[in-house]
């Protein structure tokens, strides 16, 4: 299938669902979609012109034609729980196919006015704190993708923690792909709205089961008020057969200290994009990433953070590490608007290459408007070091065992900064696994 066909399978979809009235949407909704069916009109899948896809091809995604994905297949919990590196007694929303699954999900002690439902209940209700927030941030105008979710989109998390409302455990938000016999397209959205002083952990995983072909297009819209602390993670571990593209736009105000942690562990395409814009003076953001890559896969961050007001910070450290024919990206760029002055920003990008045929590509950028900043940017790619294996060889490790050990401690200063004790262990112990293997 070609590019233009496969924009045409989409807009044909959206016209036969959306444009015969079978989908009951506020009047609000419906005018957000056309706009956002309409950028996608215009702007059409992006190609390898396209500066922001010079290294993605996303030929495997336009060249089939998936289905929008209604109906949840069968799983456990337990199943679900394992694969997402998730307590059995956390606080969960569970979502399969693109559908809440109540039986999957658990919800209590959470104070009475944090409010957590999902994006078609409230959508079924008309719920008014949607219509002002939704789409605020994510830019459907300028991005395919993005567009492409907004004109789709049914369900998803909505988050709503008041202000001076501090949370001790993390709220867990899983997402489930399972293709079976069907190529199906899952839209989910969520929104996040921090209030003033508040603290919260949320997590958001990805998660494919089975051999199904599959392509997820996710947006998640944060946006934290004055003085709030937001942990936010996101770990991705879809099928081999899985295709990722995913968006996180945050947006925060004054002295909003908000931290990302995102893991990447599969997929056969994966793109996930960040844009932070820190609107508020002495607001802070930190980015922290890991990703791992074997086979075929292909794995495309892109980052952006726009510091716009005075005495921001912000530091970013992505690390990667690719084995087989994996081909990695990495693409941030840091952007200082002429009335931030005061800022202090760094972002570090390492790759690690643990075989001939891996690749990566890394472009750190600046874009500083103003004069009184401190700003610094770097990127590295290599082999593990050379005396660094000597040494170990040389008290009694074969050399699987000393590039295994020290793949773990590449990764694990990415994983160690992880502040949900459970979750990083979890995790610790994935790479301990995967790396023993090697």
């Amino acid at each position: 299938m070609l590019a233009s066909e496969s924009k045409q399978h989409y807009l044909s979809s959206y016209r036969e669902y959306y444009g015969n009235g079978r989908s009951r949407s506020p009047a609000w909704l419906k005018a957000l979609r056309e706009s956002a069916i309409g950028s996608f009109d215009r702007l059409g899948f992006p190609t390898r012109n396209d500066e922001e896809w010079k290294y993605t091809s996303v030929e495997p995604i336009t060249s089939q034609s998936f289905e929008r994905g209604r109906q949840p297949e069968a799983v456990s919990a337990e199943t679900v729980l394992a694969r997402s590196f998730t307590d059995a007694e956390c606080n969960r929303l569970v979502f399969v196919n693109g559908i809440f699954v109540p039986q999957l999900s658990l919800w209590r002690d959470v104070p009475a006015k944090v409010r957590v439902q999902s994006l078609a209940e409230a959508i079924e209700h008309d719920d008014q704190i949607l219509a002002p927030y939704l789409a605020a941030c994510a830019r459907h105008e300028r991005e395919a993708f993005f567009a492409l979710n907004t004109a789709f989109m049914e369900d998803g998390a909505v988050v709503i923690v008041p202000s001076e409302c501090r949370l001790e455990a993390p709220l867990h938000f899983i997402f489930v792909s399972m293709a079976g016999d069907r190529r199906i397209a899952l839209y989910p959205r969520n929104l996040m709205l921090v209030g003033a002083g508040s603290e919260v952990k949320i997590v958001e995983s990805y998660l494919g089961l089975g051999t199904g072909n599959y392509f997820v297009d996710a947006v998640t819209e944060l946006i934290g008020e004055e003085n709030s602390v937001i942990d936010y993670y996101r770990v991705q571990r879809e099928g081999d057969a899985g295709f990722h593209v995913a968006a996180l736009d945050a947006r925060l105000n004054r002295n909003c200290h908000f931290t990302s942690h995102a893991v990447t562990l599969a997929g056969a395409l994966v793109r996930n994009d960040v844009h932070v814009a820190l609107e508020g003076e002495g607001s802070e953001c930190i980015l922290n990433g890991i990703y791992l890559l074997d086979g075929h896969q292909h794995v495309d961050n892109h980052t952006e953070i726009e510091h716009r007001r005075p005495r921001a910070r912000s530091f970013e450290l992505y690390k990667g590490i690719l084995s087989g024919n994996g081909h990695g990206v990495f693409n941030g760029k840091i952007i200082v608007h002429k009335d931030a002055q005061k800022t202090d920003a760094r972002q570090t990008n390492k790759n690690l290459l643990l075989s001939e045929h891996a690749a990566v590509n890394t472009k750190p950028q600046l874009e500083i408007y103003a004069d009184d900043v401190k700003c610094s940017h770097g990127s590295t790619i290599g082999q593990l070091d050379a005396d660094a294996l000597f040494y170990l060889r040389s008290r009694g490790l074969d050399f699987h065992e000393a590039q295994s050990l020290l793949s773990y401690a590449f990764a694990s200063d990415v994983v160690g900064r992880i502040r949900i004790p459970s979750l990083r262990a979890r995790l610790d112990e994935y790479l301990l696994t995967k790396f023993g293997r090697n």
